[in-house]
């Protein structure tokens, strides 16, 4: 065997080759191929990323080479910061970068490397998310942003930069369900909507805590009429219960809303 090359087998009986190279003591697996001629050169090209250190995180060409992005990052961190870390993480003092792919680059506060160390990031319908325990979370979830947020509404960027996801870059404009944020002529309100068949408007509130608890009524209101679909709950722990209730009993519902549940209400009695 050529080195760095290891002959193996698949269930089927096939042949593969498997690569590997050691640094630092530490035993790195490079990846499987179909070939030991590509087996070797990705074992080569390893040695090169290693010991060669013209070739850094800014001016390495991902495209150049044999092995996968996501090993290039990994060797390339441990050869300079000499921690061994097998998602595609590149530290930095107090920050480090996800390299998703070799053109989506995400910042993280260091405080979170041990978790993106071990959670593998992940992207779906434009979300980024993890697979944590058997779930899909978001990572957003991370800063108290609910699924399916909007950018603009529900959060925003200070540095207008949305790969930078350091806790101190992102601003939680709206916490809660069914609440949106809005602004007409410099004076910012609250309106609420609740998903029965589509959004439907179920009021206008001055204050963000007073949208919220407005709406738990009109989840509440709809459940009383029929409709049977688990809504989300707010919750206010800020609030103590006396709180809660008169912001509750004020909390006044559209009746263009109240209109809608009756007409619901009647469609399926």
């Amino acid at each position: 065997m050529l080195p760095g090359v290891f002959r193996a087998a698949k269930k089927d009986g096939s042949i593969y080759y498997r690569s590997n190279i050691t640094y630092r003591g530490k035993h790195i697996s490079l990846g499987s191929f179909d070939s030991q001629l590509y087996a070797h050169y990705a074992y080569l090209e390893a040695g090169r990323l290693l010991q060669d250190a013209r070739i850094t995180i800014d001016n390495a060409v991902f495209s150049s080479f044999l092995l996968h992005h996501e090993k290039v990052v990994s060797l390339l961190n441990f050869r300079d910061n000499r921690i061994y870390i097998k998602n595609p993480v590149y530290m930095y003092r107090s920050y480090f970068h996800y390299y998703l792919t070799p053109d989506e680059i995400y910042k993280f506060d260091i405080d979170d490397l041990f978790y993106f160390s071990s959670h593998k990031l992940l992207k779906r319908g434009g979300r980024l998310y993890v697979n944590d325990y058997g779930m899909q979370v978001t990572v957003l979830s991370r800063y108290g942003i609910r699924n399916f947020a909007s950018a603009g509404k529900d959060y925003a960027f200070a540095n207008q930069d949305p790969f930078d996801l350091r806790y101190e870059n992102i601003i939680n404009i709206n916490p809660f369900h069914g609440v949106r944020r809005c602004s007409r002529n410099g004076t910012v309100f609250y309106e609420v909507y609740i998903h029965i068949n589509g959004d439907c408007r179920a009021g206008t509130y001055p204050t963000l805590r007073e949208a919220a608890v407005a709406y738990n009524k009109a989840a509440d209101l709809a459940r009383e009429h029929g409709i049977a679909k688990n809504f989300p709950k707010n919750y206010l722990a800020e609030l103590s219960g006396a709180e809660y209730a008169r912001i509750y009993e004020q909390a006044e519902l559209c009746e263009k809303f109240r209109q809608y549940l009756k007409k619901k209400h009647s469609e399926t009695s």
